[in-house]
């Protein structure tokens, strides 16, 4: 479910940055490290969380657009859907489907959001 960069990318970043020697009294290098912590925890959570979460969107498009395919047919149909008019922008169907799909990516890029507890309940 991680779009830009991906997940790859971002595992290829780290190996660069993995692989560049430690100076532990490098203010720059210190920051880059807990920015690498950081990617690393977004991705241990990408590998827990993502396949659900994209299974429940794509359970959702399947219903919102009335037959099923793949995960990014289904979101470029869906853009489609929009941009001629088939799907309204206030569609209550619609409005659920991208809350969900926002929460969920919430839940893996920013567990830590103070608003993330209030959109569960």
């Amino acid at each position: 479910m991680i779009t830009c960069p991906t997940a790859a990318e971002l595992q290829t970043a780290l190996d660069l940055f993995d692989s560049e020697p430690d100076n532990p009294g490098d203010g720059r290098r210190v920051f880059l490290a807990r920015v690498a912590d950081n990617a690393r925890a977004l991705l241990a959570r990408e590998a827990s969380l993502g396949a659900v979460a994209e299974t429940g969107e794509t359970a959702r498009l399947t219903a919102l657009l009335g037959g099923d395919g793949a995960f990014t047919d289904l979101n470029h149909r869906l853009c489609e859907a929009l941009k001629s008019g088939v799907i309204a922008p206030r569609d209550p169907a619609l409005l659920a489907h991208l809350r969900a799909t926002a929460i969920a990516r919430i839940a893996i890029d920013q567990p830590t959001y103070c608003g993330l507890e209030a959109l569960l309940a």
